[in-house]
């Protein structure tokens, strides 16, 4: 039996309008709880973003 282990990055816009996107991959669990952290920081804009191993988001905007 094979498991594939999906990653998941963020993108945001900080409070001051710059986009960002994760410097690391999350499980999910760990990529929701870190919305709730952005969102809670007055971050706009968060979105989890599956991605490839090695792989990360780019910033939107």
């Amino acid at each position: 039996m094979t498991t594939t282990m999906q990653n998941y990055g963020l993108t945001w816009t900080d409070p001051t309008g710059t986009p960002h996107a994760s410097a690391v991959a999350y499980d999910q669990p760990s990529a929701k709880q870190q919305k709730t952290t952005l969102e809670a920081a007055g971050c706009t804009s968060v979105e989890i973003v599956a991605v490839k191993p090695g792989q990360l988001p780019d910033p939107q905007g």
